[in-house]
């Protein structure tokens, strides 16, 4: 990633933002106020409970946050329609319920929703696109295969796949790689960093520090709540603040001039 690209700010501005939810005392968002930049992917990197999902949900406006403020694009949030969100803006979750036995294709099409009026039906061009987003996933063969029927991991490029069929121009992930084999999860990799080089933005939540040092070109460190670190991966990603961020001792050790992280002891 060149360097004009990384200090490039406010596709995603967050400002102040607090959170909590109903009936719990613990704000699960402590003002927390960050610049993403556009064109590039973020990995947000943090232990269970730090709040990754809630700060995902915000940004896409499913969860309204107390205080502070979410602008996309240089605008606020909430002066955007929700099919505008829709164009903008797609989440790929951790899992998804899914009430009707879709075949692939049908699931992958309703990523075409934003662009349809009311009982409009897909065009073939809308057809086309969602065709070439499974063929670019290598999921052609399912595409009649009920999503029901599926595994975690063919699941889990399935909704890919239909959050691609939106078009946005920012993609957020929620742990894309928890549900995937090495095969899946080198696949996944690798369409994100083309969709980066197409000029999307691309945001995935992790706990993993692997999966943050294989493709991520910012890097935000979490702990409840709050943003301990943000910035290039290089800058970021250093034994001190993974030990903050953890809470674990850690090293980061160079392999291959490739970094790598390890538990620094283990206790049996």
């Amino acid at each position: 990633m060149n360097e004009h690209v990384l200090k490039k700010r406010g596709i995603i501005s967050l400002v102040k933002l607090r959170f909590g939810y109903d009936g719990r005392h613990r704000t699960v968002l402590n003002d927390l106020s960050l610049e993403i930049p556009p064109g590039a992917i973020t990995a947000i990197l943090g232990p269970n409970g730090a709040g990754k999902t809630t700060l995902l949900h915000v940004i896409l406006g499913l969860l309204s946050p107390r205080a502070g403020q979410v602008l996309l694009d240089g605008q606020a949030q909430a002066s955007l329609s929700r099919r505008e969100m829709s164009h903008l803006i797609g989440l790929v979750p951790q899992a998804e319920y899914i009430p009707f036995d879709f075949s692939v294709l049908e699931y992958v099409l309703l990523g075409r929703s934003p662009y349809l009026g009311m009982l409009e039906m897909p065009s073939e061009e809308d057809y086309r696109i969602a065709t070439d987003v499974l063929h670019s996933l290598s999921l052609s063969d399912l595409q009649h295969r009920a999503v029901t029927e599926l595994s975690g991991g063919e699941r889990q490029m399935v909704m890919l796949a239909r959050s691609l069929a939106q078009q946005p121009r920012i993609l957020l992930l929620d742990e894309p790689t928890s549900h995937l084999d090495l095969s899946n999860k080198s696949r996944l990799l690798r369409v994100l960093r083309q969709l980066a080089g197409r000029g999307v933005t691309v945001v995935f939540t992790t706990h993993d520090p692997e999966a943050a040092i294989a493709i991520a070109h910012y890097l935000i460190l979490m702990r409840e709540g709050r943003t301990l670190a943000s910035g290039s991966l290089e800058d970021v990603l250093t034994t001190d603040n993974l030990i903050a961020t953890y809470g674990t001792p850690v090293r980061l050790v160079h392999v291959e001039d490739r970094p790598v992280v390890l538990l620094d002891e283990i206790t049996l």
